[in-house]
């Protein structure tokens, strides 16, 4: 499965042509999905841009995007502690959200993860288990009560380096273990991005790809919005996964 990942918490200083608005982030899903997505994350962003877990956002949000593409696919969003530090609070606008997405990650190296997935489950939300290379989060989530019934780990590779980055997924992965339920999805984020979705390939797991994680193509190049960066990470699976069967 390829998700992919809109806009992050990045603001247009970064990207100029970073979806923000409900109206953008459906115009960029719809062009993601028909060029190879199969599963969409966002983040709702408030008027002024800002990452917001609030239930004004998140409704415009998920509402606009799920008008505009297959019901098969779907949508989740972002509960990062950097939207809201307290998880209470967080919790609490979960439990006020009017429109509910599909899913919805919560990154276990925060306080509180538990708190805000044991609520996201409740409303029946899946929960993605975010787990970040160089945290305590595997460790974390391994003796959560919750580490079953989550509906998959988002393996994130935080190493930046290009030369390095294949080999931190591979000590993150081995972090994990192979007694998992939930299906991972491996991904990296700026330089370690297109070296992560290359080792996903390989061991057949889950990947993602967006304005989130990466600005540039694997040539370098700028690419024009979410779909073309989709359109890339379709053909390096193509061939990572033609190399597997030979």
């Amino acid at each position: 499965m390829l998700q992919v990942c809109l806009n992050g918490a990045r603001d247009r200083g970064e990207c100029r042509t970073l979806p923000v608005t409900a109206d953008e982030l459906a115009a960029e899903a719809k062009r993601a999905v028909a060029a190879g997505a199969e599963d969409i994350h966002l983040h709702p962003k408030d008027a002024d841009g800002h990452d917001s877990l609030a239930p004004g956002p998140v409704a415009e949000a998920v509402t606009a995007v799920r008008a505009v593409v297959p019901k098969e696919v779907q949508i989740g969003v972002t509960t990062g502690a950097w939207a809201v530090p307290g998880p209470q609070q967080r919790a609490e606008l979960i439990r006020s959200w009017s429109v509910l997405p599909d899913h919805a990650s919560v990154n276990w190296h925060e306080e509180g993860a538990e708190t805000v997935a044991a609520v996201l489950m409740a409303r029946g939300i899946g929960v993605e288990a975010g787990i970040y290379s160089g945290t305590e989060a595997a460790r974390r989530f391994l003796a959560s009560p919750l580490s079953a019934r989550v509906l998959r780990v988002l393996a994130e590779v935080t190493d930046t380096d290009p030369r390095t980055a294949e080999a931190t997924a591979a000590h993150l992965l081995k972090e994990l273990g192979d007694d998992l339920t939930a299906p991972v999805l491996l991904h990296g984020e700026e330089g370690g991005a297109w070296p992560v979705l290359r080792a996903a390939a390989r061991l057949g797991l889950d990947s993602r790809i967006g304005l989130e994680d990466v600005l540039v193509l694997p040539d370098g190049s700028t690419p024009a919005d979410n779909a073309a960066l989709v359109r890339a990470a379709r053909s390096l699976l193509r061939r990572g996964q033609a190399s597997e069967s030979r």
